[in-house]
């Protein structure tokens, strides 16, 4: 009998024991919220470590670090570097690359979001390079197109808006580089002509658009027009090379006002879309403002909407209000707080996130602290919501990468298609396919993202930076479309509330969470977490091998001995490399 006794006092210490621990967490808050100090938590200022071994070790370098996820990527923007480059000059380089190697993630008819720090200014400025839809695309006429054509959804030429990204390149080139446009091109121009390796990752992505019935598609990026290239297969793509090499020559203005612009005007008046030469011609990039949220002596920065990085700011601040480290990494308690943390800024974004200057979007509201507290509120310690709504009134293709050069500058570059191969439409002799970021626009009248003439899509793709002491600290980032401000925090997070190094806060198994109640789950976190979790009313998938949480790298700077450390994952061919 006492020992029944003893067994049932135990268990009840154990349940209680969520519940206390969440207890001594807002307690905390609370204490800061009334010093003033609801971001800033006064911790030991003991080096955290942790022990989690690794696939891959971190590297680690004195003059330049890059971190991308394809080797010979990761390798040009190192030459780059070598040969006398900047940060910014290699990140150029190593995206035109990327282009190259990675086309079902990327392409000359994609779209950019770049984050850069200046060291010798101590200045951190980011570049909206996302394009827009076409003039004529009203609701009404879209909707009319779309009946035409039986379509149930936006797709096709409907879903491609004018390609951001090559005008991005010029636009942080020229305002930050050392090198020219022709310089940097090099290496992609090489791959291009010369052909690369098919690595296996990359040619079972490929073999999707053997389904393609579009001519210059299938001439583009399939071998003799028939089949996807296999493993070991060397790829070339003579007629990207010399889209390059026209780059190099003639600008920016070759893709938006000459004759690339011309092709993909034609191109798309075959398949009955909208563009004109004027879509093409009044395109610009933005230069945005980062936006902030405080965590403990942290400053976590992402660019400002159309991007979602505010969502990433926004569970930041709610999670906040609870002592994460005491919680444990990925703890049923941690990882249901960060879940419930995710659906509830998420179902704001879904709401509000869309292009400022078509909106009066509440970003100051979001990643405030009096609003992070009522949202934290709204969390049930041990019961998962459904499908929050907003509680403001008013599996995607991407390719990241991460640069540090010897004077400490920074670069956070990620650029997308959107879906594997975007449209799937190629402008015949281009050598590159059209994104479809436009399948992103809403068609609900007066939605804040509804399509209207020349107005920017909601997009997922988002850079990241985070400093420490308002200093410098890291450059980050995570690819997967929606998954990207969730796996954000989590890294962020087991950086600063574990001490993890780059290579461990990016490879250590995460989550992902999907939608209403389902949550994704690598291998590596406790069953007894796992069943925790479906207790309290999550349907969890567990997965047997890595991945369903996107690829990830980062470079983590430490001020005092001037170490870059870069970290990539193995969910893609990926890796970081040091001189």
């Amino acid at each position: 009998m006492l020992n029944s006794m003893l067994e049932r006092r135990f268990v009840t210490v154990l349940a209680l024991l969520p519940c206390l621990l969440l207890s001594l967490g807002l307690e905390r808050a609370e204490a800061q919220q009334a010093g003033g100090q609801a971001d800033r938590v006064s911790r030991s200022e003991t080096p955290k470590t942790f022990e989690y071994e690794t696939l891959r070790s971190p590297v680690s370098g004195l003059r330049g670090v890059v971190a991308t996820s394809q080797p010979l990527a990761s390798n040009a923007g190192l030459d780059i570097l070598a040969a006398g480059g900047n940060a910014i000059d290699a990140a150029v380089a190593t995206a035109a690359v990327l282009t190259v190697v990675e086309p079902h993630s990327t392409s000359l008819g994609g779209d950019a979001f770049i984050m850069v720090y200046i060291a010798a200014e101590k200045k951190l400025i980011g570049l909206n390079a996302s394009g827009r839809a076409p003039y004529a695309m009203t609701l009404e006429a879209l909707n009319e197109k779309l009946d035409k054509h039986d379509m149930d959804r936006i797709r096709g030429i409907y879903s491609v808006t004018v390609p951001g990204a090559v005008d991005g390149w010029f636009e942080v080139l020229e305002k930050y580089g050392t090198m020219s446009m022709a310089e940097v091109l090099q290496p992609a121009i090489y791959y291009a002509e010369h052909g690369f390796p098919v690595s296996p990752i990359i040619a079972s992505e490929w073999r999707g658009l053997e389904r393609s019935t579009e001519p210059s598609t299938r001439a583009t990026w399939l071998i003799d027009g028939e089949r996807a290239p296999r493993a070991g297969d060397v790829f070339r793509n003579p007629d990207l090379a010399n889209t390059f090499r026209l780059l190099a020559a003639e600008g920016r203005d070759a893709f938006y006002k000459g004759s690339l612009a011309e092709t993909m005007v034609a191109y798309s008046n075959e398949h009955d879309g909208f563009f004109t030469m004027k879509d093409f011609a009044d395109h610009t990039s933005t230069w945005v403002e980062p936006i902030y949220a405080d965590y403990e002596n942290y400053r976590l920065y992402e660019l400002p909407p159309n991007g979602q990085g505010i969502a990433a700011l926004e569970m930041v601040k709610i999670l906040g209000n609870v002592d994460m480290g005491a919680l444990g990494h990925n703890s049923a308690e941690y990882l249901h707080h960060f879940i419930e943390a995710k659906k509830l800024a998420y179902a704001d974004i879904d709401k509000w996130n869309a292009d400022p200057e078509f909106n009066d979007l509440p970003i100051q509201e979001m990643i405030s602290t009096e609003y992070a507290r009522s949202q934290f509120q709204r969390i049930d310690a041990t019961r998962a919501m459904e499908r929050p709504e907003s509680g403001l009134n008013g599996d995607g293709d991407t390719i990241l990468l991460e640069v540090m050069d010897a004077d400490h500058n920074a670069v956070s570059f990620i650029y997308s298609l959107f879906s594997s191969f975007g449209s799937g439409l190629v402008p015949p002799g281009t050598g590159y396919t059209l994104q479809n970021r436009g399948g992103l626009f809403s068609r609900e009248p007066g939605h804040a993202n509804v399509v209207e003439p020349h107005k920017r899509p909601f997009h997922t793709i988002i850079p990241a930076m985070a400093f420490k002491d308002g200093e410098f600290f890291m450059t980050f980032g995570a690819m997967g479309g929606s998954v990207q401000p969730q796996q954000h925090v989590q890294i962020f997070l087991n950086v600063v509330e574990f001490g993890m190094n780059m290579q461990q806060a990016v490879e250590i198994p995460r989550i992902n969470h999907n939608s209403g109640m389902r949550v994704t789950v690598e291998p590596g976190i406790s069953e007894d977490v796992l069943m925790q979790l479906e207790a309290w009313g999550h349907e969890i998938r567990r997965r047997t091998t890595r991945g369903g949480v996107g690829g990830a790298q980062g470079i983590m700077f430490n001020a005092e001995t001037g170490v870059m450390t870069g970290g990539s994952t193995p969910h893609k061919d990926g890796m970081a490399v040091a001189r």
